[in-house]
């Protein structure tokens, strides 16, 4: 039977050594190193390419979503569990963005957190209960509003579009229009009309939606 390996990243030495105690008792997870802050988690899992990492997510240096992206950028077949203390919309949002397959708090019971390590490493995704619905209605409501940006954003022209982008980029009119090969006065003249079909005010707005849209 091959085992998991799993990497344990936890500031709190007390709680790190009681995770590698708890999980060493398992037949079929083997411990493969232990790291209290997250440079040094990523530089031990980049050592040891384990199949898991149980990270809690508010750690010295590098904390667990800074160390999830990395780890899905250059160890895309080790997954992550999230480990945490923290039960709020956000940071579980910002988590599962950044590549976890798990997410489990630390006051679950010991046998939640050993069934989302298993899980992970298997290649599934483990969220605690009480997530698992409230993650569900964001992404729903991230998809509705991606339908209505998508529906109004049919209204502008490629060049519009090309303006927004640059926008979005934080460049300034001129820059738009040399980078564009047109007057300031026609991009002037296309944010204006950028601003009456998106219905905003601001190139804050601007900026905001044509990130949400992926332009940049």
């Amino acid at each position: 039977m091959s085992k998991v390996r799993l990497v344990i990243a936890e500031d709190e030495t007390m709680s790190r050594e009681m995770l590698a105690r708890l999980l060493a008792l398992e037949d079929d997870i083997e411990v493969v190193g232990t790291a209290g802050d997250g440079h040094r988690a990523l530089t031990v899992a980049r050592a040891q390419k384990p199949d898991v990492v149980l990270t809690d997510i508010g750690m010295p240096e590098m904390d667990g979503i800074a160390l999830t992206q990395t780890l899905r950028q250059e160890l895309p077949s080790t997954g992550v569990v999230i480990l945490t203390i923290y039960n709020d919309d956000e940071r579980v949002f910002s988590a599962i963005k950044a590549g976890a397959r798990g997410y489990v708090l630390k006051d679950a019971q010991p046998e939640e957190i050993v069934q989302a390590v298993r899980a992970v490493g298997r290649g599934e995704a483990l969220l605690n209960p009480s997530l698992t619905g409230r993650v569900l209605e964001e992404f729903g409501r991230v998809a509705r509003e991606r339908a209505v940006d998508n529906a109004v954003f049919a209204e502008l022209s490629p060049r519009e579009r090309e303006v927004l982008t640059e926008i979005g980029h934080g460049r300034r009119n001129k820059d738009i229009a040399d980078r564009l090969f047109i007057s300031e006065k026609t991009v002037k003249n296309h944010i204006s009309s950028i601003f009456h079909k998106l219905e905003i005010n601001t190139r804050a707005e601007a900026a905001l939606l044509a990130a949400r849209q992926g332009l940049v």
